[in-house]
């Protein structure tokens, strides 16, 4: 799973030697999550939030090749994630607007394997980048709307804000989830907030199930080799090059071949055969979403097309 273990301390060290991100990230990217994650943010994690988030803008731009189409306006930056602020199809501009992340960014902690939490109070608090990558804004949440890391990793918070509210303050509008499963070959790209910087590759093809520790994914997206992304991605929206619309969010990558460990994913097919392709990233897709949330960005679970892991 793609997260940062000790990134503040780290980039700024680097910085001083005119290293990259990749290295800062590089350490076990999950392991310790459950302390970086513990809490819900607070004044002191906006002030590591913004100096990291100075780092990274000093070294955007000197690694990963960035997409024409696709910039960084809509994405959000996390204490520990990337993350995205996003619509439905048909979400109206008067709604509260929604943050899509990772489930395992949670500031509580990994959710248990089957465990689905929804309507949860939060106070999570979130960077929003304009199309530059530059921070412009700090929004929060008022809810965690859903979140899992069963079948799929993901979470979706409710800010206190509408997206109408957004465009007028910084004249941003919130990304998409495209209602279709992406197709292999679609150009993507995987737009990080948390490191300023944008991965651009292809969808290689899809896992029927993909394995990590104990947690089992459903029909994820599987990257081709150029989305060579690493900790404090995981939660980047997936956009899709021709449409600008998110279709998945990225999540985890097989690190040192290792088979079905934690930040070692392995793909399993319907007939349980195993496959291991170290350093191949992963993403889950979104668009079972779309079908889950009705008038006013209202989550419901019971609505038709709806197939999304329940309570």
């Amino acid at each position: 799973m793609r997260k940062p273990l000790v990134v503040a301390l780290c980039a700024l060290a680097l910085a001083g030697v005119g290293a990259t991100p990749a290295v800062a990230a590089a350490p076990s990217p999950t392991g310790a999550d459950t302390t970086t994650g513990a809490a819900p943010a607070t004044s002191l994690t906006d002030v590591v939030n913004d100096t990291v988030g100075a780092v990274a803008d000093t070294l955007s731009g000197l690694t990963a090749p960035k997409s024409a189409a696709v910039n960084f306006a809509g994405t959000v930056s996390l204490s520990n994630c990337s993350g995205s602020v996003v619509r439905m199809p048909d979400s109206a501009a008067s709604d509260p607007a929604l943050v899509l992340t990772n489930g395992h960014c949670l500031e509580s902690g990994f959710p248990a394997p089957g465990q689905v939490l929804t309507d949860r109070a939060s106070s999570r608090t979130f960077g929003l980048l304009n199309a530059s990558g530059a921070k412009v804004a700090t929004l929060r949440a008022d809810r965690l709307v859903y979140a899992t890391m069963t079948d799929t990793d993901a979470a979706i918070y409710r800010l206190n804000t509408t997206y109408a509210r957004i465009k007028s303050a910084y004249g941003i509008d919130p990304l998409t989830l495209s209602g279709s499963r992406p197709a292999a070959g679609t150009a993507i790209s995987v737009v990080s907030g948390y490191w300023k910087r944008i991965y651009s590759c292809s969808v290689d093809g899809f896992a029927y199930r993909l394995k990590e520790g104990d947690w089992t994914w459903k029909d994820s997206v599987r990257y081709t080799s150029a989305c060579d992304t690493i900790g404090g991605t995981s939660g980047s929206p997936v956009v899709d090059d021709a449409t600008g619309k998110v279709v998945a969010v990225n999540n985890t990558g097989n690190e040192d071949g290792a088979r079905c460990t934690v930040n070692n994913p392995c793909e399993v097919d319907r007939n349980g055969g195993v496959t291991v392709r170290q350093g191949i990233n992963y993403a889950q897709q979104t668009y079972p979403f779309t079908a889950c949330f009705t008038t006013g960005n209202r989550l419901d679970l019971s609505a038709s097309g709806c197939t999304v892991p329940k309570p």
